[in-house]
């Protein structure tokens, strides 16, 4: 059975997953969506690990979307530079 959980950050929402595998390992998903109109949902690549609980590949998933809202998808706050 595949888990998922939704958190927030910014002006996203997160929805970080855990896929089951074969071995007793798990597969992080994420999907980035912004929290008002236009959405615009983007599945975000996680690097393959050993995960070997559900919650070890969710913490993988919401850091890798923490990562790329860094890096890519924040809006400028006024006043900073950049």
């Amino acid at each position: 059975m595949d888990t998922l959980k939704v958190f927030r950050h910014l002006e996203y929402e997160l929805h970080c997953g855990a896929k089951a595998l074969d071995g007793g390992r798990f597969k992080p998903t994420l999907t980035l969506a912004k929290d008002r109109w236009p959405k615009r949902p983007r599945e975000i690549e996680v690097p393959l690990g050993q995960y070997t609980s559900e919650l070890e590949a969710i913490e993988a998933a919401h850091a890798r979307g923490i990562e790329w809202i860094r890096d890519y998808g924040s809006l400028p706050t006024p006043g900073r530079q950049g």
